[in-house]
């Protein structure tokens, strides 16, 4: 990507042209779901195109359907949690097993709607 000064982002929108968008915008974008970790974007510098997963920061590392996986298998033990980083969270329900089914639920709900991110607050890809 990028590698002098500060990168610029076209993002790939069927029918429209857009304008350059600085990888801030790039990440607002994608914690909005205004942007898929599938968008095309295109860096400025290099014409490069990626899809936006692949840009630095913009979303996690970790896969959505994996995380929804352990969360319906595995959420009373809190193996979700601890996947996204979230250690503290992953041992508050490891300790009151999904605290009694009702936080297994909600996080259930949470991932499957995209409204969970993982430790360092990125959506999941």
């Amino acid at each position: 990507m990028s590698g002098s000064g500060i990168a610029q982002w076209k993002v790939s929108v069927p029918g429209q042209e857009s304008d350059p968008i600085d990888l801030n915008t790039l990440k607002t974008w994608a914690k909005s779901g205004q942007i898929k970790p599938d968008t095309l974007v295109t860096d400025t510098a290099t014409g490069s195109q990626y899809s936006a997963r692949q840009v630095p920061g913009v979303y996690s590392d970790k896969e959505f359907m994996t995380t929804l996986l352990l969360s319906i298998f595995l959420g009373s033990l809190g193996v979700d949690r601890f996947y996204l980083g979230q250690t503290g969270a992953g041992l508050g329900k490891l300790f009151t097993f999904g605290g009694c089914g009702v936080w297994s639920i909600i996080d259930i709900v949470l991932v499957a709607t995209r409204k969970l991110n993982d430790a360092n607050d990125l959506p999941l890809a």
